[in-house]
């Protein structure tokens, strides 16, 4: 038995604070029938990740105890708890609330923050390794491609839409940008990138600080505002595509502009013919992760595996999958914050057992935050599996690239 909370201790001024917070009152819909406990995956792997708990805190009014809870960073922001309860009590939001009322959070993640709002992208990168990057990349194409005339479109007016992507990928990763731009090429798509503002990523998703989130997402939207694209498609990163939609239908007050991930646009080009893929080039089983952000919150479930199946020739799903689908572990900033690598690979067991499970060799990972999770419990749990995004397996059915 824990110690009896008493009256007197309680505050009831906090489910109206933290209400607004949210936009609402969803959370004093709790019935604290335990579903959301059940359906989180972590529950019984970790010490304070137990949602009903925190929720109760909240609702009573238990402020030190709310506000003091490990559960607040513990949690991956994943919505799994949500799925399962009656009442549609979305305790992601409830997590983001109390966050943003942390004056300096965890690990890099407000050094992310910063740099964000101080150079328009989340790496730090500066303008002037933008502009070598993309044109290393530009030179690397010419010759790929026996076409020295080969330009990458950058601050084209009035395209069929403006590309949205990781400053991972410029940093990081610029092997993954030229995929992305081989296959948008293939489809001689009529699209730009800015010059300025192209990261759309927003790691305040996960910090809760919703004045820094719309500091960091307006410049994106300001761009697409100059460059009136018909819409703006993002990467393959979960949360770009999250934080863009959030900020697109909550706080953007300008001209509205369609946000749609990138699998969505390949699978309107398979279903078109615009790609011609030949699925006999990638023979090794294929399984699919699916970010929560992206299917679970933003609803995006059909594209991918519409694509997957006209990509390899043996592609094999997890159980369960869809919104039911089990997050693999690093969500919510978990990746920013050094101290939770040890149980990011304990909440990464049963997304291990799910990928043993299909007997696959590759794993589709269509995020940026995912796949650096997989690669980490790939390592770890010595799976010797290949994880990749799903623009690379396309590029190989277009015979662009070898399977090997």
């Amino acid at each position: 038995m824990g110690e009896p909370i008493r009256i007197e201790s309680l505050d009831p001024t906090l489910r109206d604070e933290v209400a607004t917070l949210m936009n609402g009152y969803d959370y004093s819909n709790c019935l604290t029938c335990g579903m959301c406990t059940a359906g989180c995956k972590y529950s019984d792997l970790m010490e304070d990740n137990d949602p009903r708990k925190f929720i109760r805190k909240v609702a009573l009014g238990m402020r030190e105890e709310a506000e003091n809870d490990p559960f607040v960073w513990n949690c991956n922001m994943c919505e799994r708890c949500t799925v399962e309860c009656p009442m549609g009590v979305n305790i992601a939001a409830l997590t983001r609330a109390f966050r943003g009322k942390t004056p300096v959070p965890p690990g890099h993640l407000q050094i992310i923050a910063d740099d964000h709002i101080r150079t328009g992208n989340q790496m730090g990168v500066e303008q002037i390794d933008y502009d070598e990057t993309i044109e290393w990349i530009e030179e690397l194409m010419q010759e790929a491609l026996k076409d020295p005339s080969y330009k990458i479109p950058l601050d084209v007016p009035n395209a069929d839409f403006m590309f949205g992507f990781n400053a991972r990928e410029i940093k990081h990763y610029p092997s993954e940008l030229q995929t992305i731009l081989n296959v948008f090429h293939a489809a001689k798509a009529n699209y730009t990138l800015s010059s300025k503002r192209w990261d759309a990523t927003n790691i305040c998703l996960f910090t809760g600080k919703n004045d820094e989130f719309c500091e960091i997402s307006r410049p994106l939207f300001e761009e697409a505002e100059r460059l009136n694209p018909k819409e703006i498609i993002v990467t393959e990163c979960g949360h770009a595509f999250r934080s863009t939609r959030m900020f697109a239908r909550t706080y953007w007050k300008g001209k509205k502009f369609p946000v749609r991930h990138i699998v969505e646009l390949y699978a309107d080009w398979v279903k078109d013919g615009t790609l011609k893929l030949d699925k006999t080039r990638n023979t090794q089983p294929v399984t699919l992760h699916d970010p929560c952000n992206t299917v679970r919150k933003e609803g995006v479930f059909e594209p991918q595996r519409y694509v997957l199946e006209n990509t390899v020739m043996d592609f094999r799903d997890m159980d369960p999958n869809g919104k039911y689908n089990i997050c693999c572990g690093a969500g919510g900033g978990a990746l920013a914050v050094a101290a939770t690598k040890g149980q990011r690979m304990i909440k990464a067991k049963p997304k291990v057992d799910q990928l043993v499970a299909t007997g696959a060799k590759i794993g589709c990972i269509p995020c940026h935050n995912c796949i650096d999770q997989f690669n980490d419990m790939n390592k770890h749990y010595k799976l010797g599996m290949k994880m990749m995004h799903l623009s690379p397996l396309i590029e190989i059915a277009l015979g662009l690239a070898e399977e090997e």
